[in-house]
């Protein structure tokens, strides 16, 4: 398979609404998610949505064993959802460092629910359910916030708390 360029803040396509897949378990979408795969191990990242290659349809791929990228972060497990949706369960949020392929080299301090389930579909069809919290939670919203056309950034409360890397964290260098 082949690893994607990945597009950047700025990129009009990444503003867009993703539209549904209605068409599972074929050729087309097994050989997408394994490229969406490839580019996220590629890049060390954590999750990877379907827009962020220029494809506007709701697919978010996700998974996180050890990532130097999220050194301290409990795993989450590999994951192909398809036409989510996200079911806050409490109000009680918290704030984290984000960093996206698709803002490379900066990092803010984000805000997002704590606890909720989500709902979809695998690559064959089935539906599936799953009720998550921490930063399994935050890696769902993130990436399912890329389907609305909305990328990190926008979600930040205080600017000085968005930043390049090396200059927020000098002490773990560039990444």
């Amino acid at each position: 398979m082949a690893v994607q360029k990945i597009l950047r803040m700025g990129d009009a396509r990444l503003l867009r609404v993703a539209e549904p897949i209605r068409e599972f378990n074929s050729p087309v979408l097994d050989r997408l998610i394994q490229d969406m795969f490839d580019t996220m191990a590629a890049l060390d990242g954590a999750g990877l949505a379907a827009p962020q290659i220029g494809v506007n349809q709701r697919l978010v791929i996700f998974g996180i064993e050890s990532n130097p990228r999220y050194p301290d972060v409990e795993p989450v497990p590999t994951t192909v959802l398809i036409n989510p949706e996200i079911e806050i369960l409490s109000d009680e949020m918290d704030e984290a460092w984000e960093g996206c392929l698709s803002v490379p080299g900066l990092r803010g301090l984000v805000p997002r629910y704590t606890r909720l389930r989500y709902r979809g579909y695998d690559q064959t069809g089935r539906r599936f359910e799953r009720e998550v919290h921490g930063f399994h939670a935050r890696v769902v919203q993130h990436e399912c916030d890329h389907l609305d056309g909305i990328l990190y950034p926008r979600r930040i409360r205080d600017l000085t708390q968005f930043g390049f890397e090396e200059d927020l964290f000098p002490e773990q260098g560039a990444e």
